[in-house]
């Protein structure tokens, strides 16, 4: 079994506005000393590990990331007829368990219940949870420091083993991501425009008022991006104690997403949904190594040979791939590949060489 698996994709997206800055307008990079747009890992892989496939593929090995568990405990103990003062305190306490709460004291807006960071419950800590609350409704005493004993190491979370789980103040139960992912950006210049828009009001006649009833700007760009990831596949099947099955599910409902699912930024305003048009898988035990070098050079159409820039970026991509290999000897033992604009390979295929 190869330790690392490579993916090398490329999405080409209409006008859009997938992850957007502090301002609200679409992120971007400076590369080869042009501007590019950008789409973060962050906002990746949560509409990954939040998608129908995770979701249809890998139910209940989903874990859920938050800083309100305490606040669910607490409604949970009142539904079920725990008097308010026990249930806060007792809900406090075990929330406690999974960091520092926002605060000792103030139960506005339940301050006291959330804690300080996010964190990334597995499904067997939300089981412990779950029974532990049981059993204080049934007992209806406080949980005592045996009953505390909530977090799990081992686990089978398919996004917590991918991505990765840190919790400050209980380091023993972090989980080193198993799968890396870089920005992706755009192989060619980009430019943020803006997007000037009104909105008409239906009752308005006109008779007196001409005007829009909502005037609004909005940032978006257009490009075809390149993605990088890097997934250590030993780790990703040690993380989920060594299931070997599971870790092929994953494998697949993971290659099936990133290759189909879009961020969700602005969707209702640009219908933006893209499927990869080029994907290189590579498998080795090789170092891997990015192929970001080849867009460098912002890549161009050629006009003349009827080369349009996804084209052109297959190109310039392949090209680095076999450069690379010169250099260095082959940095993968075994590749595949599909390309949307020939009609050549398939995601099925994809998905197969990766999971073997």
């Amino acid at each position: 079994m190869s330790r690392f698996i490579q993916l090398h994709i490329l999405t080409s997206y209409p006008p859009s506005n997938l992850n957007r800055d502090d301002t609200g307008r679409p992120k971007t990079a400076v590369i080869g000393d042009c501007t590019r747009l950008r789409i973060s890992s962050q906002s990746l892989k949560r509409a990954w590990r939040t998608s129908d496939i995770f979701e249809a593929a890998l139910k209940g090995h989903i874990g859920t990331r938050t800083k309100e568990m305490g606040v669910s405990i607490y409604q949970s103990l009142t539904k079920q007829g725990v008097g308010e003062k026990n249930a806060r305190e007792w809900a406090k306490t075990i929330a406690s368990q999974f960091g520092k709460l926002k605060s000792d004291k103030k139960t506005e807006n339940n301050e006291d219940l959330h804690v300080e960071q996010l964190v990334h419950f597995n499904p067997e800590e939300e089981k412990a949870i779950a029974d532990l609350v049981t059993q204080l409704v049934a007992t209806a005493t406080a949980p005592t420091e045996d009953d505390l004993k909530l977090l799990r190491k081992q686990h089978t979370a398919v996004d917590i083993a991918m991505f990765g789980r840190m919790l400050a103040s209980s380091p023993a139960f972090n989980t080193e991501a198993a799968v890396q992912v870089a920005h992706a950006i755009t192989v060619h210049k980009a430019a943020v425009e803006d997007d000037y828009f009104i909105a008409v009001d239906d009752l308005n006649t006109g008779e007196e008022d001409k005007g829009a009833a909502h005037i609004g700007e909005l940032g978006f760009g257009a490009g075809v991006f390149y993605l990088y990831i890097c997934i250590d596949r030993e780790l990703l099947q040690k993380n989920l104690g060594g299931d070997a099955g599971l870790t092929r599910n994953a494998l697949d409902a993971f290659v099936q997403a990133v290759t189909k699912v879009s961020p969700t930024g602005k969707q209702n305003s640009f219908a933006s949904r893209a499927y990869a048009g080029f994907v290189l898988a590579e498998k080795g035990d090789q170092q891997p190594r990015s192929l970001a070098q080849a867009f460098l050079k912002p890549v161009k159409p050629n006009q003349e040979r009827g080369e349009d820039t996804l084209t052109r970026a297959i190109k310039e991509l392949t090209k680095r791939r076999d450069n690379f290999n010169a250099v260095y000897g082959d940095c993968a033992d075994a590749s595949a590949q599909f390309n949307v604009e020939t009609g050549e390979g398939s995601l099925s295929a994809i998905a197969k060489f990766i999971a073997e």
